[in-house]
């Protein structure tokens, strides 16, 4: 008979069980020690459990685009809310459309929730206006003090080069504006794309659109003008609101707290759908907050087009006014031709330069939206449901080891263990996930790691019951535990594949809460696998050596008598026949 080759551990052969659990024993105290290190112990909490904020919004079309609020653009609004609310770091926001002109956005107490709840309904309509007009405005108070009045500190760069510093801007008379005014409305609406003209006035290009007459206009526009006082939030809430881009309009811009000016817009040149990048940095130089932003290759055209024509103007008129929602927030003057980037500097701290930077960065919504209801959420219904999830889920695990350990006795010190360390593992990656992806703990979440109770205890059963079958064929348990692994780990492997295909699926196609459950289902799911394959099948290995497991104790659940086991089957020798020498008188 040849004997084995060297190398080759035959059927039945024992593995080494301690590099597996050396491996799974690193693991968790790296994954333990990265969570303490990181601060952040315990799992962040949905809005349902940590209670927050649902804002409710209604769309509002402009006049005359009253079909605007269609299917698509709500859902664009949805996705643009979305991704400002998650780039302010804040985790579990539930965005999402109820019936045809609502939407509902859920944010949850914690990080930054102040800033989302100031940003989900900001239109954020970008528009680049040249100034014709401008009036500064100041209270009674510092009119009468003689104090000077601040002027906006607003600047654009290309390549690093600045074109704007914050030059006293003088008071526009009356005749000024008429005169700005009256030339303006001469010309036909211009399109986005403007050129300069030979005479280096605005000209524009594209096809006339049709208009008011221009002393009509003019005039109404020299009223609106003349009348609008940027010291009254009313007036200042209510100018340049319904204009279409292609309009002349009038709208105010605060300069230094308290001290507004007033400004007479010319048609828009570029919006922000022409800006490909913004955010808020912090200028050395100036020691002061900025926001840079870069522009599309259509954008930098355009851009480029409308400071060549300001360049050549006089000031006010070669000023040009970044208009975010009806309101100047800022109004460079422009001395050279731009084109790749611009910055808007002004009144800014961190958090302001920063929003505006959040804000312009993922786009513009498509529609306007009022702010229907505020409702703070208590957690205290979703405490009552987490206690009534938890208790029920103490019940289920305690039935499952109570069954445990009637059946299957002293195999149930394992599955009681691995249970532990599954358990372990999932709370540490989930206040890992918190900070890292944003995952936040919410009900469905937690049902989910209930279910994988059954999947992990599950996993067990089907090992142990390989390992008895193995017994009952006589084998003795060592080379029993061995040869019963590669079935029931194939058996396993099938379970916990299609487990976790059914919750990929279900995280895919679902939305909001649903999401929770099916990450929560996938992650354990990937656990239940490490925990196998790393802790269950080792320490059952390690077991099988002693004699209480070895020996098949009464209370060790391997007891060969009460498991039906067939004795042991033993080659024997048969019997050579020996001719007996027969009598002749018995024949």
């Amino acid at each position: 008979m040849a004997a084995p080759k060297k190398g080759r551990r035959p059927a039945g052969g024992q593995s080494r069980p301690g590099r597996a659990l050396a491996l799974i024993l690193i693991a968790m105290v790296a994954l333990t020690g990265g969570m303490f290190w990181s601060g952040h112990t315990t799992p962040r909490l949905g809005i349902d459990l940590a209670g927050g904020t649902s804002i409710t919004l209604k769309a509002k079309a402009e006049p005359g685009q009253e079909s605007a609020v269609n299917e698509t653009n709500m859902n664009t609004a949805v996705g643009i809310i979305e991704r400002r609310v998650n780039g302010l770091g804040v985790s579990e926001a539930e965005v999402q459309t109820q019936g045809d002109e609502n939407i509902i956005v859920n944010i949850p107490r914690g990080t930054n929730e102040k800033q989302a709840r100031e940003q989900v309904g900001t239109t954020a309509q970008l528009y680049f206006r040249p100034v014709l007009a401008a009036m500064p405005q100041t209270a009674p108070s510092a009119e009468t003090s003689g104090a000077p009045t601040p002027t906006p500190s607003a600047s654009a760069s290309a390549s690093g080069a600045t074109a704007g510093e914050g030059s006293a801007t003088p008071t526009a008379t009356a005749s000024t504006q008429g005169r700005a005014l009256t030339e303006a409305l001469k010309a036909p609406s211009p399109t986005p794309t403007a050129s300069a003209s030979t005479s280096g006035e605005p000209k524009a290009t594209g096809t006339p659109q049709a208009t008011p007459t221009p002393d009509a206009a003019t005039t109404a526009l020299e009223q609106k003008f003349t009348a609008l006082n940027c010291l009254d939030p009313k007036q200042r809430a209510a100018a340049g609101q319904g204009v279409k881009s292609t309009e002349p309009t009038v709208a105010c811009g605060e300069d230094a707290p308290g001290v507004w000016s007033k400004y007479l817009l010319g048609p828009a040149e570029v919006d922000g759908k022409d800006v490909d990048d913004a955010k808020g940095v912090f200028d050395q130089q100036r020691g002061m907050w900025i926001v840079t932003m870069d522009f599309t290759d259509g954008g930098s055209k355009k851009f480029q087009s409308i400071t060549s024509k300001l360049s050549q103007q006089t000031d006010p008129q070669n000023r040009f006014a970044i208009v975010l929602d009806g309101e100047v927030v800022s109004a460079p003057s422009v001395r050279q031709t731009l084109s790749a980037s611009a910055e808007i500097s002004g009144n800014f701290n961190q958090q302001s330069a920063q929003d505006l930077g959040n804000i312009l960065s993922y786009g513009a919504l498509p529609l306007t939206f009022q702010t229907q209801s505020v409702d703070t959420v208590t957690a205290a219904l979703g405490g009552d449901q987490l206690e009534a999830g938890l208790i029920a889920g103490a019940i289920g695990l305690g039935l499952v080891i109570l069954y445990l350990v009637v059946y299957y006795r002293g195999l149930s010190l394992i599955a009681i263990l691995s249970l532990g360390v599954s358990a372990l593992l999932t709370y540490v990656l989930m206040a890992l996930l918190g900070p890292a992806i944003g995952f936040a703990l919410n009900l469905p979440a937690v049902c989910g790691a209930i279910v994988a109770i059954g999947i992990t205890a599950d996993s067990f059963i089907v090992y142990f019951e390989r390992i008895r079958d193995e017994l009952r064929e006589g084998r003795s348990l060592r080379p029993a535990v061995e040869r019963a692994w590669p079935r029931a780990r194939r058996t396993i492997l099938v379970s916990d594949f299609v487990s976790f295909l059914a919750a990929a699926v279900l995280f895919i196609v679902t939305v909001g809460k649903v999401q929770g459950f099916a990450f929560t289902l996938g992650l354990t799911t990937l656990l239940d696998i490490v925990v196998v394959f790393f802790f269950t099948k080792p320490v059952m290995t390690l077991l099988a050596r002693t004699s209480f497991f070895g020996n098949g104790h009464a209370w060790s659940g391997l007891d060969p008598k009460r498991l039906g086991a067939k004795p042991p089957l033993r080659r024997t020798r048969r019997a050579t026949p020996v001719a007996t020498p027969v009598d002749p008188k018995e024949a």
